[in-house]
């Protein structure tokens, strides 16, 4: 599953072309490809079809497109003989989730459709022209949705790749991730003191830290030499602030490479595969030696997937 560095590669590579362009017509050839979407196909392309892109934003493994469209709402009567009506403005956002296998990529006019097109939209770009901006997804775990922007808990900009402070409403509940100038360390190490878990557990809990898929927990806990089953609670705090470190650490690096692919099912927006995948000193490694101590990386079963971790150099500690 695409994880922090894999969507913001999407994000960076989306956001020059997709700013300001106008959404000429959308095409939906998969309706489970909007299944966090409220209501029925022909309402996505409706609101859709017409509107000004207002940039892209991404929070953890969630992406969107501001839509500079507004919608006014009208309110009930605010007296009993109904003599006053009020209008609000509604704003909203494209959501973009890549599940296990989605793309996003950008195509011109002529190029052949992917087999396993689902979503299309024809943008008119104000650089390039026209330009498609396929979603392409091969387990159909992945969606697009229309959704309300709502104001964020903490008045902050919402995400990378904009200022503004609202979030879509079915993001909202998920917790800023690591690289996020808003994330705030001392939260997150209280909330690592209260729980009564496992550490790898809690890095996926996108309700705690966002964007930490099972790759990047791996390669995190093996560089800060914590074991992935350690109790939260019996972290020091200079061994949660050194594993916050390397979870940062271990993510800028894999961005920095565009990401991690081991088959075609990612890729950025322009098709080509990011080259983390020749870095990685413990996910998918089990049997190959610890590149730090030289014993055999192991993998347990973990969460129905698998944890990869030295033994020796990742023992829990009482």
């Amino acid at each position: 599953m695409p994880e922090l560095p894999e969507v913001e590669v999407v994000r960076s590579g989306l956001e020059p072309v997709v700013t300001g362009a106008v959404v000429r017509s959308v095409e939906v050839r998969e309706g489970r490809s909007l299944r966090r979407h409220v209501g029925p196909s022909e309402d996505f392309v409706e609101r859709l079809t017409g509107a000004t892109l207002g940039g892209a934003v991404r929070r953890g493994k969630f992406l969107w497109l501001p839509l500079e469209r507004v919608e006014l709402v009208e309110t009930p009567p605010t007296n009993r003989a109904g003599e006053v009506s009020t209008s609000s403005t509604r704003l909203y956002a494209l959501v973009i989730h890549l599940g296990m296998s989605g793309q996003v990529l950008l195509r011109d006019e002529s190029q052949p459709d992917d087999p396993l097109l689902r979503i299309r939209l024809l943008l008119d770009t104000a650089e390039d022209g026209p330009v498609r901006l396929d979603f392409v997804d091969q387990r159909i775990f992945g969606s697009m949705a229309i959704d309300d922007l709502v104001p964020t808990a903490d008045g902050r900009a919402a995400g990378l790749g904009s200022d503004s402070a609202l979030v879509p409403a079915q993001v909202a509940h998920i917790a800023r991730d690591p690289l996020d100038p808003a994330f705030d360390d001392r939260r997150f190490f209280d909330i690592l003191a209260k729980r009564r878990t496992g550490i790898k557990r809690a890095l996926l809990d996108q309700t705690l830290v966002s964007g930490i898929g099972n790759i990047y927990a791996d390669e995190a806990l093996w560089a800060a030499r914590v074991h992935y089953d350690q109790p939260t609670a019996s972290l020091s705090l200079p061994r949660a602030k050194t594993l916050l470190a390397e979870v940062r650490l271990v993510l800028g690096k894999a961005l920095a490479e565009g990401g991690t692919s081991f088959d075609a099912q990612y890729v950025n927006v322009n098709g080509a595969s990011g080259y983390f995948s020749h870095s990685l000193n413990a996910y998918g490694q089990q049997g190959e030696a610890c590149p730090r101590c030289g014993r055999p990386i192991v993998r347990d079963q973990f969460m129905n997937r698998g944890s990869h971790y030295c033994p020796f150099c990742q023992r829990i500690r009482v």
